[in-house]
């Protein structure tokens, strides 16, 4: 589990940029990356920052499909085994 720590507010002034309400976050409280997600909880809104992939998700994504056949395999079964 992730430890958190509980930071002290701070008062901040919203603004209006365009048509979309903006906020100035304090260095203090400045995330990683340059992209977040936001979501609301009752009267509070979450910003959390959008975690980098571990790449896995990347390497899959430059992978090509295999363009070859595969050999048949005879398909018997198991011979019985003594164990005793």
């Amino acid at each position: 589990m992730v430890e958190q720590h509980q930071s002290p507010a701070k008062e901040v002034r919203l603004f209006r940029n365009n048509r979309s309400q903006a906020v100035r976050i304090p260095v203090e409280f400045e995330l990683p990356g340059d992209r977040a997600l936001i979501s609301r909880e009752g009267d509070r809104i979450i910003i959390e920052p959008v975690r980098q992939s571990t790449g896995l998700l990347a390497l899959l994504a430059t992978w090509e499909p295999l363009d070859e056949e595969f050999p048949t395999i005879e398909d018997r079964p198991a011979e019985p085994e003594d164990v005793f």
